[in-house]
């Protein structure tokens, strides 16, 4: 599964949590941590496969 597709997963999984709170099928309070939940789960999504963030690629010498 490429970077793009995992994006679109992820991004479809948080609308469908959002979209389960506005008909009241899960509550409110876990719709709202939902998200960061799901970026602590999935962090090869926004980090990709290197797991370091891009602060921190920068190069030293300069």
């Amino acid at each position: 599964m490429n970077p793009i597709q995992k994006a679109l997963l992820l991004g479809a999984a948080m609308i469908g949590t959002a979209l389960l709170a506005i008909f009241d099928i899960i509550p409110e309070t876990f719709a709202q941590w939902a998200p960061v939940a799901l970026l602590a789960i999935f962090p090869s999504v926004w980090l990709g496969s290197s797991r370091r963030c891009a602060i921190f690629s920068a190069r030293k010498d300069a």
